[in-house]
C-alpha cells in the first residue's frame, strides 16, 4: 500500500496520548487529512484535530458499524486507536482492519501478555526473563512479606496502585477489589524507568530510556539515559513477544539488575516527546504499513530531559 498523502482517523483521542500523536500526525508530510474523534467533545483534542468529530464507545453494538461508515465516506487509509478500551475490543475480537482502513495498533501477542499484569509476570517468568513475583489477590490468603505492591490486573496508570506494609491494609483492599493482583515490592533505590520500543515487521528493534519521576499516576519529568543491560532485556521482551508495532515498557533498576513490572501494549503518554528526540514510532509504524523503508534513527538525545506541561485553550 503506497498513497502520497494519508488519510488517519484517531479514535480516542481525548487523553494525553491522542492528543500528542496529534500534534505529530499535525506535522507528519504523508498525512493528507487528519481525523480525530473521541466519546466526548470536553477535552482539548478539537483543537488539535481540525477534523473531529463524536464518536461511539467500544462497547455500543454500532461501534464497528459505525467506523465502517467513517472509513467509506472520508476514505480513511488508517485507524490509529488510542484508548485501552478500545484496544481491549479490538484484541479480544481479533480485529486488523475496518473496511479498508488498517489499525495501527501493536501485535495481538503484546496485546495479549500486556493488557492482563498476571500474564505479563507470567510470560517474563516462562520466557526465563526477570519477573516480579506476582499472584492474583484471590489466591493469597495471608502476606509473608512486606511490603507488596497491590493494583488492577487490567488497569493502567500508577495513581491507583498501593505499597502494602501489613496484613489489615492486605484484606480490606483485597475485599473491595477481586480483580487486584499482589506483586513483589521492587528495590527502586536506583529508579524507575519508562521505556517506549518499537519493533518493525522486518525485525528492526529501537529503544528509548527515559528515567522518570512520577505526576499523578503519570511521568512527569524524565530524562533520557543510556543503559546496555536495560536495552539488551527491552530487546529480549520484544524478540519472545514477536512484537510488531510500538510498545511501553516500565521497569525498575533493582540489586538483581532491571526488572520489567508493566508492558503497556500501546503508543504512551511520552510520545510526543520521544518523537522530539528523533525517536518517532509513530512516523515509523506507519512507513511500517506502507511497506517502506523505516527512517534512520540516531540517538542523539542521551542527557535531554523532558518535563510533562499544559496547553491552555479557550472557546
Amino acid at each position: 500500500m503506497i498513497k502520497d498523502k494519508l488519510n488517519i482517523l484517531v479514535t480516542g483521542c481525548g487523553g494525553d496520548i491522542g492528543q500528542s500523536i496529534g500534534k505529530i500526525l499535525n506535522e507528519y508530510s504523508l498525512v493528507n487529512n487528519l481525523y480525530g474523534c473521541d466519546i466526548s467533545d470536553k477535552n482539548a483534542a478539537k483543537f488539535i484535530y481540525s477534523n473531529f468529530f463524536i464518536g461511539l464507545p467500544c462497547k455500543d453494538p454500532n461501534y464497528i458499524i459505525y467506523l465502517e461508515k467513517i472509513v467509506k465516506e472520508k476514505n480513511i487509509d488508517f485507524i490509529i486507536p488510542i484508548s485501552e478500551p478500545e484496544l481491549r475490543f479490538l484484541s479480544i475480537e481479533n480485529i486488523n482492519k475496518i473496511g479498508n482502513a488498517e489499525l495501527i495498533i501493536a501485535s495481538s501477542e503484546a496485546l495479549h501478555v500486556g493488557f492482563d499484569k498476571l500474564n505479563t509476570a507470567d510470560f517474563l517468568k516462562r520466557e526465563n526473563l526477570p519477573f516480579p513475583i506476582t499472584h492474583s489477590v484471590e489466591d493469597i490468603e495471608k502476606i509473608e512479606d512486606f511490603p507488596v505492591i497491590m493494583k488492577s490486573r487490567t488497569g493502567s496508570g500508577s495513581s491507583n496502585v498501593s505499597i502494602v506494609r501489613d496484613n489489615e491494609t492486605f484484606n480490606t483492599i483485597k475485599k473491595g477489589n477481586p480483580d487486584f493482583i499482589v506483586q513483589e515490592f521492587l528495590d527502586g533505590n536506583n529508579g524507575e524507568y519508562t521505556c517506549g520500543v518499537f519493533r518493525s515487521t522486518s525485525g528492526i528493534v529501537r529503544s528509548i530510556i527515559f528515567k522518570r519521576e512520577l505526576m499523578g499516576g503519570f511521568t512527569g519529568y524524565g530524562e533520557v539515559i543510556e543503559n546496555k543491560e536495560i536495552d539488551k532485556l527491552l530487546h529480549d521482551v520484544v524478540e519472545k513477544l514477536n512484537l510488531i508495532g510500538s510498545i511501553n515498557i516500565q521497569l525498575r533498576l533493582t540489586s538483581k539488575g532491571p526488572v520489567v513490572f508493566e508492558i503497556n501494549p500501546r503508543f504512551s503518554s511520552t510520545v510526543r516527546f520521544r518523537h522530539l528526540f528523533d525517536f518517532k514510532d509513530v512516523q515509523w509504524s506507519i512507513e511500517d504499513k506502507l511497506g517502506l523503508p523505516i527512517s534512520d534513527y540516531k540517538q542523539t538525545a542521551i542527557g535531554k530531559k523532558l518535563y510533562k506541561g499544559f496547553n491552555e485553550y479557550i472557546q
